[in-house]
């Protein structure tokens, strides 16, 4: 008899929780941990859906670190303002104005963001700091700049704030507030002790590294995707183990050649296949499941349930921003659709690109590289801008590749008439040009 029991959802399920069968990777994990002893910035990258908080959350605990959950909108002063926040300040717009015009903020610490205090101040006048047990001595709330980095250091500074700031979808901020953030950054390091994890959804190290060359050696990546067949079937055999199951050896070996090493993926299926068997939580006895399910269908009912997102990405982000004579985007994923999932997979260089639009765009070889590269450069934004989330494909500016950073679209489009897609996108006729 088991000694506890344990859902189905809450080892193989998503939750807000660690899964129960996380399974650590030197690769990752110990890598991760590393590197935050060295009291550099990390960055925490991959695909969508492939653990990066899971990781997170194996690796620290709850009391370890404030999360900033970034938005589409921010600039650098906003995200600035946000950091503050979830350390523990009170923001208002002040009256007064940088020298740029722009409105100064007054933050007021407040003792929030788990910041250990001797005395905590709820009133308007300020934070307060214990002299003896009945003294207090107030102090103003501090007006500052936000869109001055050294302001927000002094401010951090001050509280001897000395937890982890996470920004948690650093993909979602603008363009140039990425590369903004990436100037804060050195200034955090060099006047400050406090240490970022940056996470982001692209196939990029060392992307920061490319907005600011002075981080190098100042922030170091962590690669979520590094899941290999050995280290899924750990995922699965851990799951066994809490819930008293055996998988058969055919279904284990049929999800491992067909989830695109997607932990996800493996999951997911493995939760259906045990709903579908009637499992719902730890068995009393062993049960050997799995024997008799068609897991290449079954992962296919998986994807297919985000048809509908992927057919919206596709349409959506080939209209573009708006219309133009050129029509970039729509060229774009003419070239997704007309690649081979292993092409996919691999990622698409700027110079393939370039040659199969031009193979069959009107222009032909007159098209200019620098519209096709800033169609590329554009994509993330594109998506955000029609509220395609996550994103799916990104654009790599450092090695110059396209990267689909969803691997359940690889295996979604794979099923997929491709010819039909591309007359839906008006471009079934379009043929290479000899």
């Amino acid at each position: 008899m088991p000694e506890q029991i344990h859902t189905v959802d809450d080892v193989f399920g998503v939750s807000r929780d660690l899964p129960l069968n996380y399974v650590t990777r030197e690769s990752v994990d110990t890598k991760l941990m590393d590197n935050l002893s060295r009291s550099s910035h990390v960055v925490i990258y991959g695909t969508s859906k492939q653990g990066k908080t899971s990781l997170r959350k194996h690796c620290l605990k709850d009391t370890d670190y404030v999360v900033v959950s970034c938005q589409n909108r921010w600039n650098l002063a906003e995200t600035h303002a946000s950091i503050l926040k979830e350390c523990g300040y009170t923001v208002r717009q002040s009256s007064s104005k940088t020298v740029s015009g722009s409105h100064k903020i007054t933050a007021n610490f407040e003792g929030k963001g788990g910041i250990p205090l001797i005395a905590e101040a709820k009133g308007g006048g300020g934070y307060e700091h214990l002299k003896t047990q009945s003294a207090t001595e107030s102090r103003a709330p501090i007006e500052l700049d936000p869109g001055d980095v050294n302001d927000i250091v002094r401010a951090l500074n001050e509280i001897n704030f000395n937890k982890f700031i996470v920004l948690e979808d650093f993909h979602y901020l603008p363009d140039e507030t990425q590369r903004d953030m990436a100037f804060s950054l050195k200034a955090f390091h060099e006047k400050s002790k406090i240490t970022f994890i940056i996470v982001g959804v692209w196939r990029e190290e060392n992307r920061l590294i490319a907005y600011n060359g002075d981080l190098t050696d100042r922030v170091f990546a962590v690669d979520v995707d590094d899941w290999t067949a050995t280290s899924l079937k750990e995922v699965v055999r851990a799951g066994e183990q809490l819930l008293n199951v055996q998988f058969a050896d055919l279904f284990i070996e049929g999800l491992l050649r067909g989830c695109f090493e997607s932990v996800h993926i493996v999951q997911e299926v493995c939760r259906r296949c045990l709903r579908a068997e009637r499992i719902f939580e730890t068995q009393a006895t062993l049960r050997e499941v799995g024997g008799s399910t068609d897991v290449a269908r079954l992962i296919k009912q998986v994807v297919d349930e985000q048809g509908g997102r992927y057919n919206g990405f596709i349409m959506n982000f080939a209209d573009g921003f708006q219309q133009t004579d050129l029509e970039m985007p729509r060229w774009i994923m003419y070239v997704l659709l007309k690649s081979s999932v292993d092409q996919l997979r691999d990622g698409l260089r700027l110079r393939e690109i370039s040659r199969l639009i031009k193979s069959a765009h009107p222009k032909g070889e007159d098209l200019n590289n620098g519209n096709i590269t800033q169609a590329l450069v554009s994509a993330s934004s594109l998506q955000l801008k029609k509220n395609i989330r996550p994103i799916i494909v990104d654009y790599d500016t450092t090695n110059r590749n396209l990267q689909v950073v969803d691997k359940s679209f690889l295996i979604w489009i794979a099923s997929q008439d491709r010819d039909e897609l591309l007359s839906d996108l008006g471009l079934s006729v379009t043929e290479e040009k000899d």
